[in-house]
C-alpha cells in the first residue's frame, strides 16, 4: 500500500491544463483568471468627494471665516463645479467630482446649515474627505492579477473597468460513474435488499462548487458493459470519477475493465483509513481518472484529500496554508494507517485555536456522520495513541 504522502504526490505530478474560453463577468464568478487585468483610466477617475457636506476653499476657513453661504448645490454625476466665490461654499454629496478652487469638503455632522449658510463647527484639513484621482491606481495599472479565482470583488473590479468579458481557466469534460446492482435512482422506493444511489450526487455537488456540470451514469455489474462505458467516456471526458466496485469482490469489475481499456493505473492502494481501495490513473495526454471506494465516507474523504486537491492545483488555484487544529481528547487507534477521523471543530476565541472534537460514527458507511462532522483530522501512521491538545492537519469540508 502507497503512503498518504506519496499518493498525494503521484496525484498532483499528473496536474492537467485543458486551455481558456471566455465567458460574461458574471458567469465567470468561481473560475480562475488566465489574464490580467488592467485599469482602463485612473481609479478614482477624478477627485472624489466621500461624505455628503460642503465643499469650500481651505484658504478661506484657514483666514477665519466659519460661516459659508451656499453658493450652489453639486450632486454626484453633475459636472464639477468650477469656480467658487470667496469665503462661500458648494453643498456637495458623497461621489461627486471636486475640481477649481474647493479643496476640503467638510460633512454635514461638522456644521449647522441654516438659512442657505453654512456654519463649521470642528476643525478643518486642507483636502479632507477628498479621494485624489489615480490614488489606488493608475491607468495601466494591474487590478486583477492572472491566477485569481474570481468572486465578487474581482466582478466588481472588472464592472469598473469595463471588462464585461473575462479570459478564464476551462474545465475538464468530466463524467461520474457509479456502480452496482444494489444502487437505484434517488426517485425510486429501492426494495429490502437496495439502496439509493448518493455518491455520484455527492460528487457532483461539490464539483459545482468549481462550475464543472459532471455528467452522471450508472454501471451495472457486467464486465462487457462497464468496459464498453468505461471506454465511451475515455473519449469523450477529461476527467472520470468512479464510484464503487474497485475492491478485491467478485464483481468488482472497474480495476481490470480500467486495465483493458488502456488506461494506466499509478496506484490502487493506500495506507490509510477510510479508503484503502483507492486507484488514480491517466489515459492519454489529459486524461485522469479517480476510482473511488463505494462506502460514502471513504468515497467522501477521497474527494476531499485527492480529488479536489487535483483540480484546484491543475486548474492554478492560490496556494493556501495547510489547515490544522488541535484534538480535543486522546484517541486510541491501532492499525498502522494514517486515520482520517470524522470531527467537529470550533474555535477557541480566546486563544485564536481551532479544536477538533472526535465524531468517529460506525465505519466508512456511516453517511450520516457526516452531517453531524465539518472536516476530518489526519492522524499520521506510525503511532497508535494521539494525545489531547496536540495537532494535526485538518481537511474542512463545512461552509
Amino acid at each position: 500500500m502507497l503512503p498518504v504522502a506519496e499518493a498525494e504526490r503521484i496525484v498532483l505530478s499528473h496536474a492537467r491544463s485543458w486551455g481558456q474560453e471566455s465567458l460574461p463577468f458574471l458567469a465567470a464568478q468561481g473560475r480562475v483568471l488566465a489574464e490580467d487585468i488592467r485599469a482602463d483610466r485612473d481609479l478614482p477617475p477624478y477627485d472624489r468627494v466621500t461624505m455628503d457636506g460642503i465643499a469650500i476653499r481651505f484658504a478661506d476657513y484657514e483666514a477665519g471665516c466659519r460661516h459659508f453661504p451656499v453658493e450652489t448645490t453639486q450632486a454626484a454625476g453633475d459636472p464639477p463645479v468650477t469656480s467658487l466665490s470667496m469665503n462661500a461654499c458648494i453643498e456637495i454629496m458623497t461621489g461627486a467630482a471636486i475640481a477649481g478652487p474647493a479643496d476640503a469638503v467638510v460633512p454635514y455632522e461638522h456644521l449647522q446649515l441654516s438659512a442657505g449658510v453654512a456654519q463649521i463647527n470642528e476643525p478643518v484639513r486642507k483636502g479632507q474627505n477628498i479621494h485624489r484621482q489615480g490614488q489606488d491606481k493608475r491607468r495601466g495599472d494591474h487590478v486583477i492579477p492572472v491566477g485569481k479565482v474570481i468572486g465578487p470583488a474581482e466582478i466588481s473590479m472588472a464592472a469598473s473597468v469595463g471588462k464585461s468579458v473575462l479570459l478564464v481557466k476551462k474545465l475538464p469534460r468530466t463524467v461520474i460513474l457509479s456502480s452496482g446492482d444494489e444502487l437505484v435512482d434517488v426517485t425510486a422506493a429501492p426494495l429490502p435488499h437496495q439502496i439509493r444511489r448518493s455518491n455520484s450526487y455527492t460528487l457532483q455537488a461539490a464539483l459545482q462548487r468549481y462550475g464543472i456540470e459532471a455528467d452522471l451514469r450508472h454501471l451495472p455489474d457486467a464486465p462487457d458493459v462497464i468496459l464498453r462505458e468505461i471506454k465511451d467516456c475515455l473519449q469523450s471526458y477529461d476527467l472520470m470519477l468512479l464510484s464503487g466496485g474497485v475492491s478485491m469482490g467478485k464483481f468488482d469489475y472497474i480495476p481490470q475493465a480500467l486495465r483493458d481499456a488502456g488506461v494506466q493505473i499509478h496506484f490502487d492502494k493506500v495506507r490509510q483509513r477510510p479508503g484503502k481501495p483507492l486507484q488514480f490513473g491517466t489515459f492519454g495526454n489529459q486524461g485522469v481518472v479517480f476510482a473511488l471506494p463505494g462506502n460514502p465516507v471513504s468515497t467522501f474523504l477521497c474527494l476531499q484529500r485527492y480529488v479536489l486537491p487535483w483540480l484546484e492545483h491543475s486548474l492554478g488555484f492560490p496556494g493556501t496554508t495547510a489547515l490544522r487544529a488541535r484534538l480535543e481528547t486522546t484517541v486510541h487507534f491501532e492499525p498502522d494507517l494514517t486515520y482520517f477521523m470524522q470531527v467537529k471543530t470550533y474555535q477557541d476565541e480566546v486563544a485564536a485555536q481551532q479544536w477538533a472534537i472526535p465524531l468517529q460514527g460506525q465505519g466508512s458507511g456511516d453517511f450520516a456522520n457526516l452531517l453531524d462532522a465539518n472536516a476530518f483530522l489526519e492522524l499520521p501512521a506510525g503511532q497508535n495513541v494521539f494525545e489531547a491538545g496536540d495537532v494535526f492537519r485538518l481537511w474542512y469540508y463545512g461552509f
